[in-house]
């Protein structure tokens, strides 16, 4: 056998091995949660909040707060990024409430006090749960769903298949398999990415407004991103520029929190959405009941 042929063969093994541990650790590597013990206590200055915790048809837990405005217009379902938990999240919640929007915000399976495995037709199903959950108490018109890099594809998915008033996609990502394959482009990420993520395919399917916000200079999802995904479904959708905006500095920008508050001034009514059922140091399992 000549040498070249030997070499194929060491090229070969290697790079199934090294899509082989992609497979198995693209769990470890994708996401970064943060763990909290179930006794943590949150605490925000100047919110309000409550906390819940659902249990999922799988056994699972999912841990969820309330941050809540007075005399609310509605509910804005926030569907997080991929770090930390949401003890780090509840300062974006201010840009609703202060607005008099009520904030919900929950944790994906394995981040902070959520557990179970975590999938993507698992965390899909968990976002449908706890949005059926909302809707139970607050009708459809007055919730509006947000999604954060991570959690856009999550909130396109749910626009999709329900009727909010709106759907904010704040750095979103066209899928995550785009998103990969800037990283590795040389590995079969059809075969095993996990997530795949297809924002594209869930948003030509939502039927409710759709306004996008990304910054010119994110080097972790292009600004093209979202450009291809305003064309998708244009007739429904705005996108907003934040001029120099990264990807985690959006909230720096007093352009974004202007942007933010033209997307949800024009208000509904103001509704009464007060839970009738116990908060989570009662062990309840419903955000809205």
């Amino acid at each position: 056998m000549p040498n070249w042929a030997y070499v194929l063969i060491f090229l070969v093994i290697i790079y199934l091995m090294v899509s082989v541990l992609l497979y198995f650790l693209q769990d470890y590597l994708m996401f970064k949660p943060e763990k909290l013990p179930t006794d943590f206590q949150f605490y925000y200055e100047n919110q309000v909040t409550e906390e819940y915790h659902v249990e999922t048809r799988d056994g699972a837990i999912i841990n969820g707060l309330r941050f809540k405005a007075k005399n609310p217009k509605g509910i804005v379902f926030y569907l997080k990024g991929n770090s930390k938990s949401i003890k780090g999240w509840g300062k974006f919640a201010v840009d609703f409430t202060r607005h008099g929007y009520d904030v919900l915000m929950v944790d994906y399976r394995g981040f902070g006090k959520s557990t179970g495995r975590r999938t993507q037709k698992a965390i899909k199903r968990d976002m449908q749960v706890i949005y059926n959950k909302i809707k139970e108490k607050v009708e459809e018109r007055y919730i509006i769903l947000y999604g954060r890099s991570l959690g856009s594809g999550f909130a396109a998915k749910l626009a999709s298949m329900n009727n909010p008033r709106m759907l904010i996609l704040d750095a979103p990502y066209y899928s995550l398999r785009h998103v990969a394959k800037k990283y590795i482009p040389f590995m079969p990420l059809s075969l095993l990415l996990k997530f795949p993520m297809p924002t594209y395919k869930w948003l030509k399917y939502v039927q409710c407004p759709i306004h996008i916000i990304h910054g010119t200079d994110d080097q972790l999802i292009p600004y093209k991103s979202s450009i291809k995904l305003s064309k998708i479904n244009p007739e429904r959708t705005t996108l907003y520029t934040i001029i120099g905006g990264g990807h985690k500095d959006l909230n720096s920008f007093e352009s974004y929190h202007r942007m933010l508050y033209d997307i949800i001034s024009k208000e509904p009514k103001k509704i009464e959405t007060e839970p009738t059922g116990n908060k989570a140091n009662q062990s309840t399992t419903q955000p809205y009941a």
